[in-house]
C-alpha cells in the first residue's frame, strides 16, 4: 500500500451504519497491516449491510489495484465516486488504476480532478507527474514533481521521480542530485541508490557506483538489476572473479529472464567432464558470440566435445574455431549432450581469458578470391563502421552521425572500404561491397584482406580483432564494460586499442586523433612500401 492508499484506508468520507461500523473499523487495521484477504473479506461484509458504502467500495478497488487486478479497482472505484464524488483520494486512486490498464488520458483526468479538489495532495501531483511521463510529456511531469515537493519537501517518492525525469532529458547532475535528496530522506531508498548508480557508472565514477548498487543490495538482498549492474561495474574495473559471480544475476532480471534456457541437463561450471558432450549456446548478440566463443576451444582442451549453439549468420565462421566438434544454428535440433553452458557463463566456469590472439580464421578461398580482386587497389586498405542496430539500447551514443568522418577522408589518403551493413552511407570515397556479404564467413575474408579496422562497438569490431586484424575501436564516454577503464588496449584482443570520448558525446576529439594516427600510420606502411600481412 504507497502512502497515498494508506491515508485513504485511515478515514471514511461516508458514516457507516452502526452495524457496519465495527466491520469497516477492523477491515481497516488488517488493510493498514498487510493482511489483504483478512480486510477483503470484511470490506465485503459491510457492503453486505450496506451496498452504498462509499468508503468499502473504495478501499475493495485499492486491494484490486494491489493484487494487480486494475480492472476490478476501476469498477469498485469509480462505484464509490459515483456515490461520493467530492473525495480526492478516490479520484487519485482511480488515477492508479486507469495509469495501470495503459489508459493514461483518463488516469490524467483522474488526478487532476483529485487536484482540483484537493490542491494540497503532494500525492496527487506525484502521480498525475508520473501518468504525463508515460506519456512522453517530461517537462509537465517534472512541474508535477516540483509541485509535490514544494508542497512536501521531505517526499522521497517524488525527488526520486524526479530524478528519473531529468535523466531522460539527459540532465544527469541534477537526476544525481534528486536522486541524493530521496536517499538522504530515506536512507535505505533501494530504487534511489540503485538508480543513482547507474548514473555514476555512465560518468565512470565506478567507485562510487559500487558503493550505491551494494546500498540497494543491502537493502534487498534479491534485487536483481542492481547485482547485475554491479557485475558490470566489477567487470569494468578488471574485477574479473567478483564481477563474473555478480554477473550470473542476470537470468533473474526482466531483461535476460526470458532467454533462459530449461534444459534437462545440469549446467556445467568447470568441473571435470572429460569424455561428455557440452553444448555452448549463445545469448546475446553477435558481437558477445565472437568474443565470448574462444572458450569454446578452451573447453575442447579439458577433453570434452563441445557441440557450439550460435546465430545462423555465424555458423560458417564459428567452424574455423579450433576443437569444436559441431556448430549448429539456434533453433536447430542438437545431438544429445550431456551438459549445457550458456556462452556468457563460460569466463565464471574457466576463469583467465584464452591466450591465442587470433581464434577465428577466415574461409582461405573466400579469402583469395578477395585478394584477387583488390590486387589492383594500391596503399592503405581501411574498413569502416559507424553505426549499429538501432535496437541497441545503447545505440544512440556508440554510433555516430556518417559525416562526422569527413576528417578521415584526404586526398591521396587510404583507400576506404565500408564494413556498414545497414543505414546511412558514409561521405567520400569508399568502395562499399557488402551487398555481396551474406554473412560473417563472407566479411571475414573481406577483412582479412585490409589492413586496418576503424570501427564503432559492433560485431564488426569484434569479427576484426578476433581475426588478428588491427581495430581502432571509436568508443563513447559510458564504455561498455568489456572495454574496461583507463586503458587503451583490451586484455581481449591484442589487436585492438581503444579511442574513447573524452566527453559524452565528443566524436569530434576523438575522430581528429583517429585522423592524426592514420596519417601516421599510412606514413608508416608507404615508408615500408608494403601492406601489413593479412
Amino acid at each position: 500500500m504507497n502512502r497515498q492508499q494508506r491515508r485513504a484506508a485511515t478515514k471514511s468520507s461516508s458514516r457507516p451504519l452502526p452495524a457496519a461500523r465495527s466491520a469497516l473499523s477492523a477491515a481497516v487495521q488488517h488493510h493498514q497491516s498487510g493482511r489483504l484477504d483478512e480486510a477483503g473479506q470484511l470490506y465485503r461484509r459491510v457492503l453486505a449491510i450496506d451496498p452504498r458504502e462509499a468508503n468499502a467500495l473504495h478501499l475493495l478497488g485499492v486491494i484490486a489495484c494491489q493484487q494487480n487486478r486494475h480492472e476490478p479497482a476501476i469498477d469498485l472505484i469509480g462505484q464509490a465516486i459515483a456515490i461520493n464524488p467530492a473525495d480526492a483520494s478516490y479520484h487519485a486512486n482511480l488515477g492508479v488504476a486507469l495509469k495501470e490498464t495503459g489508459r493514461l488520458d483518463e488516469a490524467v483526468a483522474a488526478y487532476r480532478r483529485a487536484i482540483a479538489l484537493r490542491p494540497d495532495h503532494p500525492e496527487a501531483h506525484n502521480s498525475l507527474g508520473n501518468a504525463l511521463a508515460a506519456q512522453g510529456r517530461l517537462d509537465a511531469a517534472a512541474g508535477c514533481y516540483r509541485r509535490a515537493i514544494g508542497l512536501r519537501p521531505d517526499y522521497p517518492e517524488a525527488h526520486f521521480n524526479l530524478g528519473i525525469t531529468l535523466k531522460e532529458q539527459g540532465r544527469v547532475e541534477d537526476a544525481a542530485a534528486c536522486y541524493r535528496t530521496a536517499i538522504r530522506y530515506r536512507p535505505e531508498y533501494q530504487e534511489a541508490h540503485y538508480n543513482l548508480g547507474n548514473v555514476l557508472r555512465d560518468q565512470r565514477r565506478l567507485d562510487e557506483a559500487l558503493t550505491h548498487y551494494r546500498h540497494a543490495i543491502a537493502a534487498r538482498p534479491d534485487f536483481p538489476d542492481a547485482h547485475h549492474n554491479a557485475a558490470l561495474a566489477l567487470l569494468s574495473r578488471g574485477q574479473m572473479q567478483e564481477g563474473w559471480e555478480e554477473f550470473e544475476w542476470r537470468w533473474a532480471t526482466a531483461e535476460f529472464s526470458a532467454a533462459r534456457r530449461g534444459f534437462p541437463c545440469p549446467r556445467w561450471r568447470g568441473e571435470a567432464a572429460a569424455g561428455r558432450t557440452l553444448l555452448i549456446h549463445a545469448e546475446q548478440g553477435f558481437g558477445d558470440t565472437l568474443q565470448f566463443c574462444r572458450y569454446a576451444a578452451a573447453a575442447a582442451e579439458r577433453g570434452m566435445r563441445v557441440v557450439l549453439e550460435v546465430q545462423k549468420p555465424l555458423v560458417r565462421l564459428l567452424r574455423s574455431l579450433d576443437g569444436v566438434d559441431q556448430v549448429i544454428a539456434r533453433g536447430d535440433e542438437p545431438p544429445e549432450f550431456d551438459l549445457h553452458c550458456p556462452m556468457l557463463s563460460l569466463p565464471l566456469a574457466m576463469g583467465t581469458i584464452p591466450a591465442e590472439a587470433a581464434y577465428l580464421r577466415a574461409d582461405p578461398v573466400l579469402a583469395a578470391a578477395w585478394r584477387t580482386r583488390l590486387a589492383a587497389i594500391e596503399g592503405l586498405r581501411v574498413g569502416l563502421v559507424w553505426a549499429g542496430k538501432p535496437s541497441n539500447t545503447a545505440d544512440s551514443r556508440r554510433s555516430l552521425d556518417p559525416r562526422r568522418l569527413a576528417p578521415l577522408f584526404e586526398p591521396r589518403g587510404p583507400r576506404f572500404f565500408s564494413l556498414q551493413k545497414d543505414g546511412p552511407a558514409a561521405p567520400g570515397d569508399l568502395i562499399d561491397v557488402m551487398g555481396e556479404m551474406d554473412d560473417f564467413a563472407d566479411t571475414a575474408a573481406l577483412i582479412v584482406n585490409l589492413d586496418l579496422v576503424i570501427a564503432v562497438d559492433t560485431a564488426v569490431a569484434h569479427l576484426a580483432a578476433a581475426l588478428g586484424k588491427k581495430v581502432w575501436l571509436l568508443d563513447r564516454f559510458d564504455a561498455c564494460w568489456r572495454w574496461l577503464t583507463g586503458r587503451r588496449d583490451s586484455p581481449w584482443y591484442p589487436t585492438l586499442r581503444i579511442y574513447r570520448q573524452p566527453r559524452p558525446g565528443d566524436w569530434d576529439a576523438v575522430l581528429a586523433e583517429v585522423a592524426g594516427d592514420l596519417r601516421g600510420f599510412r606514413h608508416a606502411i608507404e615508408t615500408i612500401g608494403q601492406s601489413i600481412p593479412a
